[in-house]
């Protein structure tokens, strides 16, 4: 019983260690398709080999629910969402369109 109890915890703790660990997990990608230059695909591997975690977006910038908000240019050029960090500072700016819209 009390082995059981340990490798619950240990098996929690590895959970909770990978999901903040990866922007998405490996071999997954968010699909945007309503881009009007091109739907945009979300690598969380991308993301993550640059240094990134899911608590440095999720939930102050993103929430963690399909559809939850619109992403626009608009908003990402006020430095909202994607913006956050597309800026050209931290990140490549978001006027490097095809950066992100694929045709």
């Amino acid at each position: 019983m009390r082995k059981g109890l340990i490798l619950v915890i240990v098996l929690a703790v590895a959970l909770v260690f990978m999901g903040v660990a990866m922007a998405v997990p490996p071999g997954k990608t968010v699909e945007y398709k309503d881009g009007a230059i091109g739907k945009v695909i979300f690598d969380g591997k991308t993301h993550s080999a640059a240094g990134n975690k899911c608590s440095d977006c999720h939930p102050k910038l993103f929430q963690m629910k399909k559809g939850a908000a619109k992403i626009t240019m608009k908003d990402i050029n006020a430095g909202k969402s994607c913006g956050a960090c597309h800026n050209g500072e931290k990140a490549f700016a978001a006027k490097e369109c095809m950066k992100c819209h694929k045709k």
